[in-house]
């Protein structure tokens, strides 16, 4: 795996603990049972190496026996031209119905944390 891949996906692991940290502490939560994230296919997250930076990163925290469920957005974009929207995989595809790459991306580049389930209680 690329290192330099894997501290992106790091990076983002960790912008995910600090959101979840806070909402606990605001909720007063003993801990998270679950999370629930939404991760576009034109995101720039790379699923293996998230999965590899999710596993170290999450060790001795709120996060580490959390159960997590991903939302993988399909990706889907407007043709600017002929106001089509099309399925894409790639950002740069052009549209099926006229060949115009003056596209605008309708959904699949999300990179949210969708819901918290956590254990109420006093936070230590």
């Amino acid at each position: 795996m690329h290192k330099s891949k894997t501290m992106h996906e790091l990076s983002i692991v960790m912008g995910i603990l600090e959101i979840a940290r806070k909402e606990a502490a605001m909720a007063g939560a003993a801990s998270i049972d679950e999370i629930e994230l939404d991760i576009g296919a034109l995101s720039t997250v790379d699923m293996d190496a998230f999965d590899f930076a999710w596993n170290q990163g999450v060790k001795g925290t709120l996060l580490a026996g959390a159960q997590r469920k991903v939302n993988r957005i399909e990706g889907r974009a407007r043709c600017m031209d002929c106001n089509i929207e099309f399925s894409i995989r790639e950002i740069f595809e052009p549209c099926p119905a006229c060949g115009e790459h003056f596209i605008d991306i309708v959904k699949g580049k999300e990179l949210r944390v969708k819901s918290l389930v956590v254990e109420e209680g006093l936070a230590h």
